[in-house]
C-alpha cells in the first residue's frame, strides 16, 4: 500500500511539475507556431467548451462562426458608412461643378454675390457667405484687410478653423458662423476674401481638403478682375 501511495505522490508531483513548466504563454504560442494542430487532432474541437458570458460555454466552432459573424457585421457597417461618404462627396462635388459654371456667367459683381450665396447657403447648407473685395467702391478697409492677412493668411491663402467675435463681426456683420473657411483671391491674394460660414463649429477645420475650394478660388481669381472697378 505504501508502494502505491508512493508511486501516486510521485506521478502527481511530475503532473504539477509539468503543469508549472507549461505556461497560458507556452500553449499559446505552441498553437500559433502549429496552425494544423487542430487538423490533426480534428476530434478535440468538439470538446473543447470556452466560457460564454451569455450560452455557460460553447464549442470552439461556435466561437469561431460567432467571431466571424462579428466581424462581417463590423465590415458592412464600415463598407455602409464609406458608400454614404462617397455619396455626400459626390453630391458636393456636383454643387460646385455647377456653381463654377454659374458663377463665369455673371456679369457684374452683385450677380456673382447673390449666385455665390444662393449655392453654398441653399445647395451646401451652410450659414453665411460674404465676398468682401480689396479695391472698388466697396472694398474692405485697408485696416482690416491687414488684420486677417496677418493673422489668418501667413501660412497659405486658406484659413480654416473660427474666428474672434471681432473678425467675426467685420466678415458677416448679424449671420451666424462658428466655423469658417476663407479664401484669399489673386495669384497673391491682392483681389479679395471670400469667408463662408457654418452653424457648426467643427464643421470647417484646418485638416479638410481644399481641393473642390481651390477650383472655386482659381474662377474667382480669373473674374474678379473683370468685375472690379479700379
Amino acid at each position: 500500500m505504501s508502494e502505491i501511495l508512493e508511486q501516486y505522490k510521485n506521478n502527481t508531483d511530475i503532473n504539477t511539475n509539468y503543469e508549472e513548466s507549461l505556461s497560458h504563454e507556452s500553449v499559446a504560442t505552441y498553437l500559433l507556431n502549429n496552425p494544423d494542430f487542430f487538423v490533426q487532432y480534428p476530434q478535440l474541437i468538439e470538446k473543447i467548451k470556452i466560457p460564454h458570458s451569455l450560452k455557460g460555454s460553447v464549442s470552439l466552432v461556435e466561437l469561431q462562426s460567432e467571431q466571424l459573424r462579428k466581424k462581417v457585421r463590423t465590415l458592412n457597417h464600415k463598407l455602409n458608412q464609406l458608400i454614404s461618404i462617397a455619396k455626400q462627396n459626390e453630391a458636393i462635388y456636383r454643387v460646385y461643378a455647377d456653381l463654377n459654371l454659374r458663377i463665369l456667367k455673371c456679369k457684374d459683381l452683385d450677380e456673382l454675390k447673390f449666385i455665390l450665396e444662393e449655392v453654398i447657403q441653399e445647395n451646401l447648407e451652410l450659414s453665411a457667405v460674404t465676398l468682401k473685395p480689396f479695391k472698388g467702391p466697396h472694398a474692405l478697409p485697408e485696416i482690416q484687410r491687414r488684420l486677417f492677412i496677418e493673422k489668418r493668411f501667413q501660412q497659405n491663402q486658406f484659413f480654416f478653423g473660427r474666428l474672434s467675435e471681432h473678425e467675426r463681426k467685420l466678415l458677416f456683420n448679424d449671420q451666424e458662423a462658428k466655423s469658417v473657411a476663407l479664401l484669399l483671391i489673386g495669384e497673391v491674394g491682392e483681389l479679395g476674401i471670400l469667408a463662408i460660414g457654418s452653424k457648426d463649429p467643427s464643421h470647417f477645420n484646418p485638416d479638410m481638403d481644399t481641393l473642390l475650394i481651390t477650383q472655386l478660388q482659381q474662377f474667382l481669381g480669373v473674374l474678379l478682375p473683370k468685375m472690379l472697378t479700379y
